[in-house]
């Protein structure tokens, strides 16, 4: 049986750094920074600090931690309500939780609408001080919330890319490449007539896996059409919808590409209920964050976007922009591998 006792205060009294300075034996400016993760505090002191923090219970005072420091310790992730939630979005919530675990940083979700002005959060945000830091996705060519955060000096981190991208931390999948590997790999299959439920356009990596699909198979001479009517983000049942009365008006596409795996469900749904199979007269080509669409059909075509790594890079990039802000910002490219 261990020794080791936890220490137990009195119910009326309530912990504090002193509580922890007396418990450590380590002076209240110690405590303080190492609970906040400083950089000249040693890990096995740091560690010491969080067992007995943990050990009786001590909450910061977050309105005294920002009134000493002009912190709130919050990183706040920006997200639009119409996204794969099953998948990528949900991935990358957990690792950027993850990532933020053991650090003084707590992150919240700020949602909006997709009938909402994107900047209305963004704004909200910086103008009442309610985080240290965003992170945001769905990024545009030229998008005004990284120029308006830009422009107020604001610590962010984007996941994904604006066609001007060397000033400030960011990390992104290569779509563009995604796009080429699905129009190569469908090529080698034998497909000729290939239809693509592309991401919104008006984001930058629906453009940029757009122009990688477009340029393989003008390569191969296949035929290329973007669906018009719908996107990746659209509901499964208009997706399967569409899907099949496409298919019954051109029996001949014989390849869909989408970038989402319930997008690529809900096109399986449509194809087969004009009686065509997956793998063998029509392919489906998905990109996807959980592997688990070969579990619903073995024969779907797919490449993994690792959202695991992305959430612990944005978390980390958004913390340096707080902490470091003189240092160059971090960026990352996660560039998919045509393994066949």
């Amino acid at each position: 049986m261990s020794n080791t006792k936890k220490t137990v205060l009195p119910r009326s009294e309530k912990p504090t750094l002193k509580t922890i300075s007396q418990l450590s034996g380590l002076a209240v400016p110690t405590v303080s920074r190492a609970l906040n993760d400083a950089p000249d505090i040693g890990q096995a002191t740091k560690e010491k600090v969080r067992r007995i923090a943990d050990e009786i219970g001590y909450v910061p005072n977050r309105a005294g931690v920002r009134l000493r420091t002009g912190r709130t310790n919050v990183i706040s992730l920006v997200l639009s309500t119409e996204h794969d939630m099953m998948n990528h979005t949900a991935r990358l919530i957990s690792s950027i939780a993850g990532a933020l675990q053991d650090t003084p940083f707590h992150m919240i979700v700020t949602p909006y609408f997709p009938s909402e002005d994107p900047m209305r959060p963004v704004r909200h945000i910086v103008e009442t001080g309610l985080a240290d830091a965003i992170i945001l996705n769905q990024i545009q060519p030229d998008d005004p919330r990284i120029a308006y955060m830009l422009e107020r000096n604001f610590p962010f981190a984007s996941h994904g890319r604006t066609n001007n991208c060397e000033n400030y931390p960011y990390y992104d999948y290569d779509n563009r490449m995604f796009g080429r590997i699905s129009g190569h790999k469908l090529h080698r299959r034998g497909r000729r007539t290939i239809a693509m439920i592309a991401p919104p356009r008006q984001h930058n990596y629906g453009i940029h896996m757009i122009e990688g699909l477009t340029e393989a198979t003008s390569l191969h001479g296949m035929s290329l059409d973007i669906v018009e009517a719908l996107t990746s983000d659209s509901a499964s049942a208009e997706i399967s919808a569409y899907v099949t009365d496409l298919l019954r008006e051109r029996p001949e596409i014989d390849g869909i590409v989408t970038s989402s795996a319930s997008a690529a469900m809900a096109s399986v749904a449509g194809l087969e209920a004009v009686g065509r199979e997956v793998g063998t007269s029509i392919d489906v080509f998905a990109k996807e964050a959980i592997p688990f669409l070969k579990l619903f059909r073995a024969d779907i075509q797919t490449v993994a976007e690792d959202v695991r790594k992305a959430g612990q890079f944005l978390a980390q990039a958004a913390i340096q922009a707080v902490r470091q802000p003189e240092l160059p910002p971090m960026q990352g490219l996660d560039i998919p591998e045509d393994t066949v």
